[in-house]
């Protein structure tokens, strides 16, 4: 018993530490403005896909607005999963929120499932500086 509540809590941590973890996409998947109905960011797009009753959703929303409320190159754009199918089986969205991360040519260039962390967003803002 005891051993399971050492490894059930050992992958709780792991899975925690993971969640929301922004990671760099060597296969790169291309959206465009037409796709998710509005322009893409002149830098990057943060493209978030959340559902109706996902409180996660909405704490990934107050961050990324916040982050880009100060860079007028990087825009966030949010997507109901449900309502776009067929865009979130293509970029493969499993859970929500899922944020997809897009150069200027909408080509994804890095990927978080789950809250992201505001320090990785921050940073990545700074290594695609124009």
């Amino acid at each position: 018993m005891v051993l399971v509540l050492v490894a059930s809590s050992i992958f709780g941590y792991w899975y925690q530490n993971k969640s929301g973890e922004i990671k760099r996409k060597s296969r790169q998947l291309e959206v465009s403005a037409e796709e998710i109905g509005q322009k893409l960011g002149t830098r990057l797009t943060l493209l978030q896909f959340s559902s109706a009753f996902c409180s996660p959703c909405r704490t990934t929303k107050v961050l990324l607005n916040d982050l880009t409320s100060t860079t007028p190159d990087v825009k966030h754009v949010e997507i109901d999963a449900e309502s776009h199918l067929e865009l979130a089986r293509k970029l493969n969205i499993l859970s929500t929120p899922t944020t997809i991360v897009l150069n200027s040519n909408g080509k994804e260039v890095g990927r978080a499932v789950g809250v992201p962390k505001r320090n990785q967003v921050l940073n990545l803002l700074e290594v695609f500086e124009i």
